[in-house]
C-alpha cells in the first residue's frame, strides 16, 4: 500500500525531445514533406509521423506549409487521466488537443483541463498574449506535447463569425485572419486615416473588410467591384492591371494588400518594387500557387526583414505573406 501511494504521487518525468514537430495541413502534407526533405514512405531515422504531426530531429529547414510548429516537444508517461491533466496544467493554462490516438481517453483528459474557446470569433480580434500549447496521446499512457508553439491559435486555426449578407465574397475571412496575425506580431491594423492599396480587389471582399475598419482604399482590378462598394466615397477604384502600375503612380501608402491570382515570382517582383520605393512598409499578400508549391519564392518572401509567412485557416493552395514596416525602423 505504501509503494502504491508513492507511485500515485511521484513527480512525472518530462523527456525533452531533440527536434521539432509540425502540425500538417491534411490537404497539403506533401508540401510540408518537401520542405522538410522527408519521404513519408521511408521517413528515415529521427523522423516520426503521428497522424497529422510530423516530428523531425536535428536542424531542419524553415517550413511554411503547416498549421503550427511544436517548438519544444516532450513526452511524459502517466497512469491516470487526472495525472495527465495535472502534468499539462502544471506547465501552463492553455492547451489544445490534436487527436492522434486513444481518442476517448484524450476527451476525458481534455475535460480536466481549463476551457479553450474554439468558437468563431468576432472581428476585429485582439489575440491573447497567453501561450497556446498542443498535446496528443501517442497511446493510453504517453503524452506528446509542446507548451511553445508558433501560432497563438488552438492547433493553429481560427475562425470568425461569418456575415452572409454584406461582404461580396468570402475572401474577407482571409484578411480578417491576416489582421489578427498583425496584432499578434505587434502591428497596428488599418483604421480611420489609414490609406490602403487593394490589388486584385474584385469583387471586393478585402476592400469591404478594410472599409469597415474606416480605412481609405484604392482598389485595383480589371473588373469592377460590387456596386455597393463602387458607390462608397472612401473607396477609389482603378480599372487596371495592378502590376503594371508603379508605386510612384499610387504614392505613399500605409498598407499594400494583394489577393491577385498570379505566379508567385511575379508577385515577389511587384512587392520588391514597393519595398525599393520606400512608399510602403506594411504588406498583406496572398502567395497563390499555380500548381506545385514554389518553395524558392516562398523562402525569398520569408527572408524579407519583418516578414512572416503563414498558411491561414482560410487559405487553400496558397500562403499569406505579412510584413510590418516596424522592421524599417530597426534596420
Amino acid at each position: 500500500m505504501r509503494d502504491l501511494e508513492i507511485r500515485n504521487f511521484r513527480k512525472p518525468e518530462l523527456i525533452d525531445l531533440p527536434g521539432k514537430a509540425w502540425l500538417a495541413i491534411p490537404e497539403f502534407k506533401d508540401n510540408l514533406f518537401q520542405e522538410l526533405s522527408i519521404d513519408p514512405a521511408r521517413p528515415g531515422r529521427g523522423v516520426s509521423l503521428f497522424g497529422d504531426i510530423v516530428y523531425r530531429e536535428g536542424e531542419a529547414p524553415e517550413a511554411f506549409w503547416h498549421r503550427t510548429v511544436l517548438e519544444k516537444p516532450f513526452t511524459a508517461e502517466f497512469d491516470s487521466i487526472k495525472e495527465a491533466a495535472r502534468i499539462l496544467r502544471g506547465i501552463q493554462r492553455n492547451w489544445a488537443h490534436c487527436p492522434v490516438s486513444a481518442f476517448r481517453r484524450a476527451e476525458l483528459i481534455q475535460e480536466n483541463l481549463p476551457y479553450v474557446n474554439n468558437k468563431p470569433r468576432a472581428f476585429p480580434f485582439i489575440v491573447p498574449s497567453s501561450p497556446m500549447g498542443i498535446w496528443s496521446l501517442l497511446n493510453e499512457h504517453t503524452l506528446f506535447a509542446s507548451a511553445l508553439t508558433s501560432s497563438p491559435f488552438p492547433c493553429g486555426e481560427i475562425r470568425f463569425e461569418e456575415d452572409h449578407v454584406n461582404p461580396p465574397s468570402r475572401a474577407y475571412l482571409k484578411i480578417y485572419e491576416a489582421l489578427a496575425w498583425v496584432s499578434f506580431l505587434g502591428g497596428s491594423i488599418p483604421g480611420p486615416g489609414s490609406s490602403c492599396v487593394d490589388a486584385g480587389a474584385c469583387p471586393g471582399g478585402w476592400t469591404w473588410a478594410l472599409d469597415r475598419l474606416g480605412a481609405g482604399i484604392t482598389a485595383i482590378d480589371r473588373s469592377e467591384l460590387d456596386p455597393r462598394l463602387m458607390a462608397r466615397p472612401s473607396i477609389e477604384f482603378l480599372k487596371h492591371d495592378a502590376f503594371t502600375l508603379q508605386p510612384a503612380d499610387l504614392g505613399k501608402r500605409d498598407w499594400v494588400c494583394s489577393d491577385v491570382i498570379c505566379y508567385p515570382a511575379r508577385l515577389l517582383e511587384w512587392v520588391q518594387k514597393w519595398l525599393d520605393s520606400g512608399l510602403c512598409g506594411n504588406f498583406i499578400c496572398t502567395i497563390k500557387m499555380q500548381g506545385p508549391a514554389d518553395h524558392g519564392v516562398t523562402r525569398a518572401f520569408a527572408a524579407i526583414p519583418g516578414s512572416r509567412v503563414v498558411h491561414l485557416t482560410a487559405n487553400k493552395n496558397e500562403l499569406t505573406w505579412i510584413r510590418l514596416g516596424t522592421a524599417d525602423k530597426t534596420e
